[in-house]
């Protein structure tokens, strides 16, 4: 029997923990999904369970390469950013994971700014945000401030993408598209760590910087490796669309964030549209790509289970609902906003709480909830655009299935054109497409993706 060669790659979230086997054509031969149980940090809040990962990622590899059918020839990685796993001198882990929505005290902030100088200034330098231990960088100055004890004894530390492919070689690294995501640690001007990452010493515990494109022969239980240096996810959902595509186009990354990618953008991150929430990812090439964002995901499942409460719908009700013209008519002619948003920073009227009795029905109030996520995600597209000549928006992810959302999207950006684009490979494709380093062809988004062309409603507005 003739054994398939695969990539293996670990496509790790939030939520759903991912393992693919895909052939030299790219196409996946293999799946499982997992959802794993969080933990908590020592101060009671939610972390991810290190030790339940680890175990799930070896006991799932190990398993595969006894099988007769696959002969896994590369691995790498792909998970969220904003993580980072310290480790002392043996390796051991020394803290939680801490989670990228836990706050950081307001002391250590302000004595942080006070030293190092203007907030806004900081942000646009390094093209950050500033959001407490989502600028992951942020958690090495904090844990140094308030756990002196526990960073004397850091090694290195190593970005969660490292981490997992350090489980597998011994090899702690750094690399661009982890360094580069909303970390406060990159200076984009310099194209270096900024100022005060030496000014701390915290250039001593970042592994060397590598390129992305990285990867290691090495040995895993007898079987010889090309094992990768991992990348950050939102950098890996994008690399299918760079390498197969010449003319600009956005990439909406829909999920537990909104994140609009323009790898087209030639203008510099400025304050305000660090205001905006605005940042730069980088690419693998080290080059920076202007995205805007916000946690729309996590901002829908929270109001969805308040609507499934009211309305007495069980939990996945929502996922049927279908855009309906005449509502959505009803519901603009006198717009006003009616949920108070919980988790999303961006600018906009504040009410004190989300008032229901306005809507009759749970696909009303469903589509009022559309209507007002979709004004954000307005704001942020066009802060992503910005002067670049982009005619195309490709959306990917979870929202592709939101019938209402991709009706609105089509409508509010019917001067683009807008393409749905369905694999639930994404981050996990960029990660094996990374670490192969084959050229492909410009026709591979259409045969590897279910693309659909939105069309624009016609609706009569006056």
């Amino acid at each position: 029997m003739t054994k398939t060669k695969v990539t293996a790659v670990f496509d790790i979230g939030k939520t759903n923990k991912k393992f693919f086997l895909f052939d030299k054509k790219y196409k996946e031969v293999f799946r499982e999904y997992k959802r794993l149980p969080e933990t908590t940090d020592e101060d009671g809040y939610p972390a991810e369970d290190l030790m339940a990962l680890q175990n799930w990622m070896k006991s799932i590899f190990e398993a595969i390469l006894e099988k007769d059918e696959y002969n896994v020839k590369a691995v790498n990685f792909s998970s969220y950013g904003a993580s980072f796993v310290h480790l002392d001198h043996n390796g051991n882990v020394l803290t939680p994971l801490y989670n990228y929505t836990k706050s950081i005290e307001k002391s250590v902030s302000e004595e942080f700014y006070k030293k190092y100088g203007d907030e806004l200034a900081i942000a646009t330098q390094t093209a950050s945000p500033q959001s407490g231990f989502l600028n992951s960088g942020m958690q090495l100055y904090w844990l140094k401030k308030t756990k002196p004890e526990i960073f004397s004894r850091i090694k290195y530390s190593l970005h969660l993408p490292q981490y997992l492919s350090y489980l597998f070689t011994g090899i702690p690294v750094s690399e661009f598209t982890s360094i580069g995501c909303h970390t406060n640690l990159w200076d984009y001007n310099k194209k270096d760590y900024h100022n005060w990452v030496y000014e701390e010493n915290i250039d001593r515990i970042l592994a060397p910087l590598v390129p992305t494109s990285a990867s290691m022969n090495t040995s895993y239980k007898g079987k010889k490796l090309k094992i990768g240096v991992g990348i950050h996810d939102s950098s890996s959902a994008l690399l299918p669309y760079i390498l197969s595509k010449k003319k600009p186009f956005l990439l909406l990354s829909t999920g537990t964030w909104s994140i609009a990618l323009n790898p087209f953008s030639k203008d510099a991150i400025t304050e305000e549209d660090i205001k905006h929430n605005c940042l730069n990812y980088l690419r693998v090439d080290g080059k920076p790509v202007k995205a805007s964002r916000f946690f729309m995901g996590n901002e829908y499942r929270l109001q969805v289970e308040k609507l499934g409460e009211y309305y007495k719908k069980e939990y996945g009700y929502h996922r049927n609902v279908k855009f309906d013209k005449d509502l959505y008519l009803k519901l603009i002619e006198k717009p006003s906003i009616y949920f108070k948003f919980e988790g999303i920073s961006l600018q906009r009227k504040k009410i004190n709480k989300t008032d229901l009795e306005s809507f009759k029905t749970f696909e009303e109030a469903f589509h009022q909830l559309m209507i007002e996520l979709m004004e954000l995600q307005i704001q942020t597209i066009r802060k992503a655009i910005g002067n670049s000549e982009i005619k195309t928006i490709y959306i990917d992810g979870g929202f592709t299935d939101n019938d209402v959302f991709m009706k609105l999207m089509s409508h509010h950006f019917s001067e683009f054109k807008v393409l749905s684009t369905q694999s639930p490979l994404g981050s996990a494709l960029g990660a094996a497409m990374v670490i192969s380093n084959k050229k492909v062809k410009a026709s591979f988004l259409k045969e590897n993706y279910r693309m659909k062309k939105l069309v624009p409603l016609l609706l009569n507005i006056e």
